[in-house]
């Protein structure tokens, strides 16, 4: 018997949009908003260098992009577990309207780095609160699935999106493309309006104070597990990523002598690479479990841009760029289910917005060294580095995930165990409970329900039961299979 159309799209990966409604709808706002994003980003670096001519505006721009994601994780990310997170994203989208909106109107250099600064803001906001709710529209089995289909539509988007904007930019002025990029984010914040609050948020957040709380989402960082896990092994990895981004373009032009058309097909092979190894990303956890899954793509990441480093022609490297991309797009799947599933929901969005304003920091530091080793040793030696620190990055996600099962079945149970454990003892820390919630609900007696379920001193004890449980029934698994 053959099965419906109708049934092979309901259980495929691509269903997951239907199955899941709010999903769809995030899905959609991110493809459109990404494409968006990356369209403008290109007609502004393009549009600074020509009023300009400095690089020094180029660099200012692009340090007014980030830069306000590293401040928003430290200092305020705890908004994020605090505010609604619809609200939050879509008055993030309106922001980048108006911002969009006013680039055709101004002409000063400042202005249009400032503006790409409020901008910076609002998706400081926006991506920590999108991905600290998606554990909660889609049900656990899929969550590694709708991180797969999220990145890997924001990686096609990052490939089609720059070349769309250079080709607007031949036929009009960069207002076009602003106007275009407003567009996109309003429709994002259309989309997400009609996601239900109560999707987004599955437990009530917590306060002590907002400095507090600032404290408490670092203190999460760096002891649940999961969080410590990607905290060390991908601000490593960054530092290779960063000497790879800078070494790039005199990696293709100069050593390679692939000149300008070399560098776009460098830029593109990785662009083919991340895509890939995102939407391989599910099949392969479910297949070899999230531990041999993060330590392997890492090791993939080494292969491809070591090999690249030793490539005598741009036909050699263009093949182990795809290798190496794909390790990356593989890997930041499993960075997103490690902070995802090792944070209680009503601290994710801290947690979320604390990583990612250390890997912003650590890869701005590391670019304004690579530059400097780019000059002194030379691309292909600075490509070699990274390799070597890919490797060093797959020998501590090894290390450091010591704690995970091996088995794909188990680390669920593990994760979440961790992710309680470190979360109640947030209770136990100089200061006492914390005194009010942001929505409705007794504090006691929620305190005490956490204590009851084995938090505070009792979570390591609950998790070692966990992992003896788990043995245990391995064990009577392999007996019967005997």
């Amino acid at each position: 018997m053959v099965a419906s159309s109708a049934a092979v799209e309901s259980t495929s990966r691509l269903g997951l949009v239907r199955r899941s409604p709010s999903f769809g709808l995030l899905f959609l706002a991110t493809a459109g908003s990404s494409f968006g994003t990356y369209l403008a980003a290109t007609v502004l670096t393009v549009d600074v260098y020509d009023r300009t001519g400095s690089g020094l505006w180029v660099a200012a721009l692009l340090i007014a992009d980030f830069l306000p994601i590293v401040v928003i994780g430290l200092l305020l990310g705890p908004l994020v577990d605090r505010l609604s997170r619809r609200r939050l994203m879509v008055v993030s989208d309106l922001v980048r309207v108006g911002v969009f909106a006013a680039l055709p109107l101004v002409d000063e250099p400042a202005a249009i780095v400032a503006l790409a600064g409020v901008s910076g803001v609002a998706t400081g906001f926006f991506r920590p609160a999108s991905y600290a709710g998606l554990p909660n529209l889609v049900p656990d089995k899929e969550l590694t699935n709708a991180n797969s289909l999220l990145q890997t539509v924001e990686t096609v988007a990052w490939m089609i999106g720059p070349v769309v904007g250079g080709l607007m930019l031949t036929t009009w002025s960069p207002g076009v493309p602003y106007v275009v990029n407003a567009v996109t984010f309003l429709v994002s914040a259309a989309l997400v309006t009609r996601i239900a609050e109560r999707e987004l948020r599955s437990e009530e957040s917590l306060t002590r104070g907002h400095w507090r709380d600032v404290a408490d989402g670092l203190r999460l960082v760096l002891t649940a597990l999961p969080l410590r896990t990607v905290l060390i092994v991908w601000n490593v990895v960054l530092l290779g990523s960063a000497a790879i981004n800078v070494a790039e373009v005199v990696f293709a032009k100069e050593t390679l002598d692939a000149g300008n058309i070399g560098f776009g097909v460098i830029v593109a092979a990785s662009g083919v690479g991340l895509a890939v190894g995102s939407w391989l990303a599910a099949p392969s956890l479910g297949a070899f479990g999230l531990r041999r899954h993060y330590a392997g793509s890492l090791a993939l990441m080494a292969l491809g841009w070591g090999g690249a480093a030793l490539s005598p022609s741009i036909y050699a490297a263009v093949p182990l760029v795809i290798v190496g991309a794909a390790g990356n797009g593989a890997a930041i799947i499993s960075n997103q289910l490690l902070v995802q599933k090792g944070a209680p929901d009503r601290y994710r969005g801290r947690a979320l917005a604390t990583i990612m304003s250390t890997n912003y920091a650590v890869l701005g530091v590391a670019m304004a060294g690579a530059g400097v080793l780019t000059d002194v040793f030379g691309a292909r030696w600075v490509w070699g580095a990274a390799g070597v620190v890919y490797i060093v990055a797959a020998i501590l996600a090894v290390l450091v995930t010591g704690w995970l099962p091996v088995s794909h079945d188990d680390e669920g149970e593990v994760l979440d165990a961790h992710a309680e454990e470190a979360a109640s003892a947030l209770l136990a820390v100089p200061g006492g409970a914390y005194a009010s919630a942001v929505l409705p609900a007794e504090p006691e007696p929620r305190t005490e329900a956490l204590a009851a379920d084995g938090s505070g001193r009792d979570g390591l004890d609950r998790i070692a039961t966990l992992l003896e449980e788990i043995e245990q029934r391995r064990e009577r698994e392999a007996r019967q299979a005997r």
